[in-house]
């Protein structure tokens, strides 16, 4: 009697676990067609409420092609888009209603992204399959801005990973005010000015690994905001670890920080990468009335391909000025310190660093380059820069001086090649 109640009370625990179990959901119980043709976008948004209103759980999208117009996931759910499944998006603008959304810096109406997310945490999507977006004609809108493919708004403990994106002129994944994201094995495509692929926007702590970004504008841009309102914000970028990534872009760079920078960026590793951009592989970017600063920020282990630039440092004339500028004769210029890059290899870069347009009463304080390997046709070109640490600078094929300065203190300013 004793053994039968033993096994009697496991049994009941076990059951009981079991029925606390969150529920696992196909879209097709809720009536997905996955025909490509059918709008599926009410089935699928049943089975995503379903899930939330249970507390949580995995919905899945199996085989097939879903056209679907703007979902919204909620808080514990896992959307799981196996390998041979794929969202499109609808072509009816009509299907991504209008809401608040932060676009190149300031909040303004937009229209709701395929994928969206609002203070939801434990946000999981993944799985192995596609998203496409909807077609040029809705991704070309600006006023009010088209709809990305993926926009999470304050959530924390998101994870993307392990799908592929393809889109165009707009930017394909936007985390805004998020709290400990991982993207991590994401294929993403994408074509033409605005085509960012990964917007991380005034987020703190942020794991971007394992990614294959090839985009027609930054295949990674860390955003913070434009002028006062988001200087007074007070958002920062901070706590960003960029590693074992394929980074590229048709058009700008492969890492792009700012324009929108006014919130600050800081605290920024960028490690064991290759990368390559249409002008710059590297872009630390703002311009007068942004304020902020940009600080703490790292790249080691890094392979250049045929960029004109490894690194770019324009502070004085990139992105739309804002509505409410910054003030102040130097306030009103980012605050940039503590730069640091090495163990670097460079294959057919036009530049190493083209870094004179900085302002000189907000010079740059502290920039590091070590142990630079390769082939460039120009050398490193600073200005208006102090703390500077140049060594180990062992590259050939360039015209001109390795080194040109002006109003720059540091070490190594007169390095030759050895």
């Amino acid at each position: 009697m004793k053994q039968l109640l033993t096994y009697l009370g496991a049994l009941t625990v076990a059951t009981s676990v079991f029925a606390a179990e969150k529920p696992a959901l196909d879209v097709r119980d809720f009536g997905a067609k996955g025909d490509g043709v059918t709008k599926d976008t009410v089935a699928i948004q049943k089975a995503l409420d379903a899930c939330a209103a249970a507390g949580g759980g995995k919905v899945f999208v199996s085989d097939g092609t879903f056209l679907t117009g703007s979902l919204v996931l909620g808080a514990n759910t896992t959307l799981e888009i196996t390998p041979h499944a794929s969202l499109v998006g609808s072509a009816d603008i009509a299907d991504y209603p209008l809401v608040n959304v932060r676009w190149e810096g300031e909040f303004r109406e937009g229209h709701r992204a395929l994928l969206s997310a609002s203070n939801a945490a434990n946000l999981t999507i993944t799985g192995g399959g596609s998203i496409f977006g909807a077609p040029v004609a809705l991704s070309k809108l600006r006023n009010p801005r088209g709809p990305v493919l993926i926009e999470l708004t304050g959530c924390t403990n998101a994870v993307l990973e392990n799908f592929t994106t393809q889109y165009q002129n707009l930017w394909s994944i936007h985390t805004l005010f998020c709290k400990n994201l991982t993207a991590r094995g994401l294929t993403l495509r994408s074509v033409g000015a605005n085509g960012d692929g990964l917007d991380v926007d005034s987020c703190d702590g942020v794991t971007i690994e394992h990614c294959d970004i090839n985009t027609g504008d930054d295949a990674i841009s860390l955003k913070s905001g434009r002028g006062l309102a988001a200087q007074t914000l007070a958002r920062p970028t901070q706590n960003v670890v960029i590693r074992d990534c394929q980074l590229h872009s048709s058009i700008y760079a492969a890492l792009g920080f700012g324009t929108e920078m006014s919130g600050g960026i800081r605290n920024v590793k960028l490690e064991n990468c290759v990368i390559s951009g249409k002008q710059n592989a590297i872009f630390i970017k703002s311009r007068e009335g942004r304020g902020g600063f940009m600080e703490n920020i790292s790249g080691e282990n890094l392979t250049v391909l045929k960029s004109p630039t490894f690194v770019g440092i324009d502070l004085t004339s990139k992105g739309i000025q804002a509505t409410d500028p910054v003030p102040g004769e130097t306030n009103q210029w980012p605050h940039v310190q503590n730069i640091s890059f090495k163990n670097i290899r460079v294959q057919d870069v036009s530049a190493l660093v083209a870094g004179k347009n900085v302002p000189a009463v907000r010079p740059v304080d502290g920039f590091v380059l070590n142990d630079v390997s390769g082939t460039c046709a120009h050398g490193i070109a600073l200005a208006n820069m102090t703390n500077v640490k140049i060594s180990g600078i062992h590259v050939t094929g360039y015209d001109g001086p390795l080194i040109s300065t002006q109003n720059v203190s540091g070490t190594g300013l007169e390095l030759s090649v050895k």
